[in-house]
């Protein structure tokens, strides 16, 4: 799945490269359209991987996204899970990925696993794509599970 993924994203942004670079105000659309389909499939690809989930409850208050960095050519967010349960549980997370606008940019799915109870533990979320600019990692879902 994430190459496939990784793969729709490099074509779409080699399209949008080389429509770009004509100058042409309708290519320009158009690998603003391209661009955006791809972007558009990144994030149903992390929500059906949501959806494969079952018996989840949610959680979006058991877990918190830090600061984004980089790590190469990705950008990173520590994502931090605290169990309030009385048992073990573990999490799958979709973690989104946004710029300073609040424009979508990415989405991953994270999954933490064998939070003990009253813990907390960490997993870092890692977008599909390089990155540029300033950016917002925010929790569109969690599920404890």
């Amino acid at each position: 799945m994430r190459r496939t993924t990784a793969a729709a994203l490099a074509l779409a942004a080699t399209t949008a490269l080389g429509l770009t670079l004509t100058g042409c105000d309708a290519a320009q659309e158009k690998a603003g359209e391209v661009f955006s389909s791809a972007t558009a499939a990144v994030a149903s690809a992390a929500e059906e991987k949501m959806n494969e989930v079952k018996d989840g409850v949610n959680a979006g208050g058991d877990v918190e996204a830090g600061p984004t960095s980089t790590d190469g050519d990705r950008t990173v967010a520590e994502i931090t899970a605290t169990n309030p349960k009385d048992s073990a549980a573990d999490y799958t997370i979709m973690v989104n990925f946004r710029d300073a606008e609040g424009k979508f940019l990415d989405s991953v799915v994270l999954n933490i696993g064998g939070v003990e109870p009253g813990a907390s533990k960490s997993g870092t979320a890692r977008s599909n794509r390089t990155i540029t600019g300033a950016t917002k990692a925010e929790i569109s879902q969690a599920l404890r599970h």
